[in-house]
């Protein structure tokens, strides 16, 4: 179960405030806007520079290519989202550097009621910035892209979607992917047939117990199969051995 959400409120640093529109203008998450069941504010770090050119970034001490983006600038945007959400929004940094996202990540943060995402350009922060004004940096994986916008909107999103009346169903975001620490299983719709493939029978049947523990199944052996880093068959509980046999899903010993 997706534990008490408080989570009503976002911020985004960005000198592309825009992209914000991705939010709040389209799908679910748009919908979601429009209902009022969350708000986004957008502070553009350019509006606090002390030139006439908006700078935000300057060449790293040390040198090196690229282009750091300043603290005094960086800070006094991130003092503006406060102004705006308030003294206690968490603020975050999206960074290569940062703590992988998670399910457990994401749980903490809906039990905050604002957040504030920083998204970083060229080479990233003055350190400074982060270790005076940042509570918490996080990372979508092991790449690096152009800037932190489309991954504060990705995580933004997935937080969405878990705030109450959100989605139509509110089972949905409780079924997802990794919400109990599993993939999720395979899903199918009409036709019944498609290209010599039929819907699993179960699915057909009727039988909300059965289809349910098939499921559980499936969505065991597809996580022990895809990510074996969140469970490795030597982990298997007795009770998870049990339902991978009653579908025949056990892994061999072959590889093993």
């Amino acid at each position: 179960m997706i534990d008490r959400v408080a989570l009503n409120a976002f911020a985004l640093v960005s000198i592309f405030p825009e992209m914000a529109s991705t939010i709040t203008q389209w799908g679910v998450t748009g919908r979601a806007a429009r209902d009022g069941r969350f708000r986004l504010e957008t502070v553009n770090p350019r509006d606090f520079a002390s030139d006439k050119h908006g700078t935000v970034d300057d060449r790293p001490y040390g040198g090196g290519p690229g282009m750091v983006m300043k603290a005094p600038t960086m800070t006094a945007a991130v003092d503006e989202a406060r102004h705006r959400l308030g003294s206690k929004a968490l603020v975050i940094a999206m960074s290569p550097q940062g703590q992988l996202v998670n399910e457990q990540i994401l749980k903490t943060l809906l039990q905050h009621e604002a957040l504030i995402f920083v998204a970083g350009r060229y080479e990233g922060f003055d350190e400074r910035f982060i270790s005076k004004e940042v509570d918490l940096e996080l990372s979508i994986g092991d790449i690096v892209v152009s800037g932190g916008e489309i991954p504060a909107m990705l995580v933004m999103d997935s937080l969405i979607r878990r705030i109450p009346g959100v989605l139509g169903d509110e089972l949905s975001a409780e079924q997802d992917s990794f919400v109990d620490g599993l993939l999720d299983c395979p899903h199918y719709t009409r036709p019944e047939n498609y290209e010599g493939m039929a819907v699993p029978p179960v699915l057909m049947s009727g039988d909300h117990a059965r289809i349910a523990d098939w499921r559980s199944a499936q969505s065991l052996r597809r996580t022990l199969d895809r990510r074996p880093d969140l469970i490795t068959r030597s982990a298997l509980t007795l009770e998870q051995q049990a339902l991978l046999r009653r579908w025949d899903l056990f892994p061999s010993d072959e590889g093993a």
